[in-house]
């Protein structure tokens, strides 16, 4: 059977207050070829996945429920809903209803128009907290620099892929997959447009800063080797700085005029260098410690069950 024409990918964590609104908005949609919704609870410990099963059996659209084994994060299972994605088109928004269906659809005729393989939507006025907004801020400011991407281009999570392209991205197994620059590595059509941001419908975001800094790290470390050209760069810096406050100790103790340092100068210079020895490392051991995992073949991701309606696909036009 042929595939809808736009596949709406919703990754779940801790989402039984949201997720039947989205849901229930998605369906009312109509969009010329149909579309599907595939929601992958990524091992939410309320009864997410008990909602998911009731909008299973309620389907007015073709419904797809994914569980996770356990949690693996929000571009794990992002990438899990795309292998499941049958659309000539794939959106991904968030489960709290932040990201309205409408603006998706705008995204995805957006993309047809143009012959884009990526379109983003860029939030005209985000309704995140300052710290969220800030940790976004500062992803895009780092991504400038660390991938290939023109500076200053919006990255987002509300975003709509071709499916060629998702087909391409979801042959990444590693085990810390960045989907951004995962599509920065596959195709140079890409594009935004203007969306909007609503206001959480209930509960409060999930996104913790020891979630937020993984994701810098994967963005960092699995796709770029620049940190490590910035670690040789500071050591160089460090090395250089060594060598010319010798000589002038040296030429301080040749001319007997120098100052008498003591136990508290050398052990803030020792510290100096030790903690940017150990941060170096550090650095590395990140790097190394990752290709480890991969090795090792540390799962992206493990499906423990699939849930589909009994819907004719071709209901959803």
């Amino acid at each position: 059977m042929p595939g809808p024409a736009l596949s709406f990918v919703i990754p779940l964590y801790h989402s039984a207050q949201t997720i039947r609104g989205v849901v229930h908005d998605i369906e009312r949609l109509a969009i010329d070829g149909g579309h599907e919704i595939i929601l992958v609870n990524d091992g939410s410990g309320d009864a997410t996945g008990d909602v998911c099963r009731v909008l299973v059996r309620e389907a007015r659209v073709p419904i797809t429920l994914i569980e996770h084994a356990r949690n693996f994060g929000e571009h794990n299972a992002v990438l899990t809903g795309w292998r499941h994605a049958r659309g000539a088109h794939v959106v991904n928004l968030d489960d709290d209803g932040q990201n309205p269906p409408a603006e998706a659809v705008r995204m995805w005729r957006h993309a047809k128009e143009t012959g884009l393989d990526v379109v983003f939507g860029h939030y005209e006025v985000k309704q995140h907290s300052v710290w969220r907004n800030l940790g976004s801020w500062f992803t895009n400011r780092m991504t400038d620099w660390a991938l290939d991407k023109p500076p200053g281009f919006y990255l987002s999570s509300f975003r709509c892929v071709s499916a060629f392209v998702a087909r391409q991205v979801v042959s990444y197994a590693g085990p810390f997959p960045y989907i951004d620059g995962l599509l920065l590595q596959v195709t140079q059509r890409i594009g935004s447009i203007a969306v909007r941001h609503e206001a959480r419908r209930a509960g409060t975001s999930t996104y913790t800063l020891r979630r937020l800094v993984r994701l810098w790290l994967s963005a960092w470390i699995n796709f770029s080797v620049l940190p490590l050209r910035f670690a040789t760069l500071v050591g160089l810096v460090i090395a250089a700085t060594g060598v010319l406050a010798l000589g002038g100790v040296a030429w301080l103790w040749w001319n007997d005029s120098g100052p008498t340092y003591g136990w508290g100068w050398l052990m803030a210079a020792l510290l100096i260098f030790s903690g940017t020895q150990l941060l170096l490392l550090g650095l590395i051991g990140e790097y190394v410690g990752r290709m480890f995992l991969a090795v090792n073949q540390r799962p992206q991701s493990v499906v423990r069950e699939v849930v589909r309606c009994n819907f004719p696909p071709e209901a959803g036009t």
